[in-house]
């Protein structure tokens, strides 16, 4: 197939945090004549996804901000690109995770990147003439960021969290302890009368307005950066962190 330089059905963007094996990639579907966009994480995914639109994205799975399978699930979600999985996982249930998130193509690492072109020759040739705009980037779309998929990073050192899009909370030492103990076992709630005793609060009526007046004011941080704050009240039980969360 001869692929033109200027026909968006040719343009193709790369995930993958290794910076090596992203330049190889990007190299060698260059010289292919595609037009490559790499990056090496999701926040710039989502920065690139909203510039322009792509025929083929080619996903990494284990990226350092957020898992690859939210990436394909929000594409195939919002997007005609076809996908391709590109990721050193090779068991059946990462292979069938992949597939129900919307890949077109799941490639175990490593892959020979003749293999890797056959595969973006194959979906490139699925499409018709207009496929790869027949949605326009996501900005276009009125996709605000809010509808995004979120992964935080809260760094204790520096008394900060911070998103997949780049923005970052200050935290007071209250709030930090807060985020602290609801990210410590995130597989229940953390229960008010523990919080309360791990924030110094006694359990009264001044001690739980304090709790309140705390969660409300860290909502009402993260919700000028036009993003849901992920801190959901569990009631009769306490309050839980919801969404990807990394401890620096």
């Amino acid at each position: 197939m001869e692929v033109n330089r200027n026909n968006p059905k040719h343009r193709v963007i790369i995930v993958e945090d290794d910076v090596l094996v992203l330049n190889s990639m990007v190299e060698y579907l260059s010289l292919h004549g595609y037009v490559v966009t790499g990056v090496g994480s999701a926040v710039e995914f989502y920065s690139q996804i909203n510039l322009q639109t792509y025929a083929v994205a080619i996903l990494d799975i284990g990226l350092p901000d957020q898992n690859g399978i939210v990436l394909c699930e929000y594409l195939r979600k919002n997007s005609k690109t076809r996908i391709i999985m590109y990721t050193a996982r090779a068991s059946i249930d990462d292979k069938i995770a992949g597939h129900k998130a919307g890949a077109d193509t799941y490639l175990v690492k490593p892959v020979d990147f003749r293999e890797l072109a056959m595969a973006i020759e194959s979906l490139v040739g699925r499409l018709n003439e207009s496929g790869a705009e027949t949605v326009p980037p996501l900005a276009q779309q009125g996709v605000s960021q809010s509808a995004m998929p979120v992964s935080w990073r809260l760094v204790p050192g520096k008394w900060t969290l911070h998103t997949t899009f780049g923005g970052q909370i200050n935290l007071t030492p209250k709030e930090l302890d807060f985020i602290t103990l609801l990210c410590r076992d995130r597989s229940t709630p953390s229960r008010r009368l523990d919080i309360l005793k791990h924030l110094g609060y006694f359990n009264n009526e001044s001690g739980n307005n304090s709790l309140e007046s705390l969660v409300r004011r860290l909502r009402s941080k993260i919700s000028r950066l036009n993003i849901e704050p992920p801190i959901q009240t569990v009631h009769g039980v306490g309050y839980s962190f919801i969404g990807d969360i990394s401890v620096e």
